[in-house]
């Protein structure tokens, strides 16, 4: 049962009505957003929400279980704080949304209809759409650990321990020649890293029209005196030759790779040990003992 604001049930009974949309949007970045569907500003809360945003909300689909329910947020790219690259670059990704019925008169009778996280983000070259979905959503996200070969610590996290600050795990470079929208050549790293060092890390753009944006690395290779960066996504600009960028090593999460690349074993956060496929898919054979091996 929601709780109205003194005033806001007298104004619905009226039977005429001056009531709007309003979305507030905070991005995991902390930065807040304010959008309306009513043609002008209007202020509550300490937000602004800014009219003729492009946010257009779809019905809100409700239920009675614990299932997810939900609600499209689309348009067009016209608000100067919804940009293309932020979209790309998941800024928009997870942020937490409020959905308020307000009555634009006077904004103190308003009443919060949901809250929840964006979903998926669909776009176009002019057009998005912003699934919301409600808080029920965590409910089906995994939670725990889980009994598994690989590691399920975050590289450089407190569960794994190692500083990805120090050197060894950080490098500086600037890109020489663009091969792709993803790929690019670089100087800076030279021969201190070997092939794969980077594979699988993250890479932060630090000048160009990305700066700023993190992405992540899918493959780094050093082919003599030539390195070269594919990450796993385009950023959301165009990489441009002298773009500098700071990058940190990855992790495949394997047991060899702890132990090898790492040193750091004692810190390992997986199971490498426990039995796979093969274990279920075997049969007794008359010329080979039963000794556990692979058959």
């Amino acid at each position: 049962m929601k709780t109205l604001a003194a005033g806001l049930q007298p104004h619905l009974d009226s039977g005429t009505t001056t009531l709007a949309w309003c979305w507030r949007v905070t991005r995991t970045d902390g930065v807040v957003f304010g959008f309306t569907d009513h043609d002008l500003a209007l202020t509550f809360d300490g937000a602004t929400f800014e009219p003729d945003s492009g946010f257009v909300g779809s019905a809100m689909r409700y239920d009675d279980k614990i299932g997810v329910d939900a609600q499209d947020a689309q348009g067009v790219l016209s608000s100067g704080r919804i940009t293309e690259s932020d979209i790309a670059g998941g800024l928009w990704d997870g942020a937490a949304v409020e959905v308020w019925r307000v009555n634009w008169a006077d904004t103190s009778q308003r009443v919060q209809m949901r809250a929840g996280q964006i979903g998926q983000v669909r776009r176009g070259k002019v057009a998005f759409i912003a699934e919301m979905r409600s808080l029920a959503h965590v409910l089906a996200q995994q939670g725990g650990r889980t009994f598994q070969g690989t590691c399920d610590a975050v590289l450089g996290d407190a569960r794994c321990g190692l500083d990805l600050e120090l050197g060894v795990y950080k490098g500086a470079g600037t890109v020489a020649t663009v091969l792709r929208d993803r790929a690019f050549t670089a100087t800076g790293l030279g021969g201190a890293y070997a092939t794969d060092w980077f594979s699988f890390g993250t890479l932060v753009w630090v000048t160009g029209a990305n700066a700023g944006l993190t992405v992540e690395v899918a493959r780094h290779v050093l082919a003599g005196a030539t390195v070269t960066i594919t990450l796993l996504g385009a950023p959301g600009q165009a990489i441009a030759v002298n773009d500098t960028f700071t990058i940190r090593a990855g992790c495949d999460k394997a047991f060899a790779s702890c132990r090898d690349k790492f040193v750091n074993t004692v810190n390992f956060r997986g199971f490498p040990n426990i039995p796979g496929n093969d274990a279920v898919l075997r049969i007794g054979k008359s010329s080979k003992a039963n000794d556990g091996s692979v058959l």
